[in-house]
């Protein structure tokens, strides 16, 4: 890549500070949501699937919907 760029004459970029994944996360976690299906079975012995979303900065769960099959309307 480095010979490309020369060859057309472009610079590289100027060398940017690391940033390391734990403070990438302290940095971005008011925006951070993790979304998940969870399968769980009733005490009928039902299978529900629940989709969550955590919001890291505040550690909550937000149940967002509960269905039988995850297809079903």
């Amino acid at each position: 890549m480095r010979e490309i760029l020369k060859t057309d004459g472009i610079d590289p970029a100027p060398h940017q500070a690391i940033t390391t994944w734990a403070a990438f996360l302290r940095s971005q976690g008011e925006a951070i949501l993790a979304m998940d299906f969870i399968e769980t079975i009733t005490l009928t012995g039902q299978r529900q699937y629940i989709l969550a979303a955590i919001h890291h900065a505040g550690r909550r769960v937000h149940v967002l919907g509960i269905t039988a099959p995850p297809t079903h309307a």
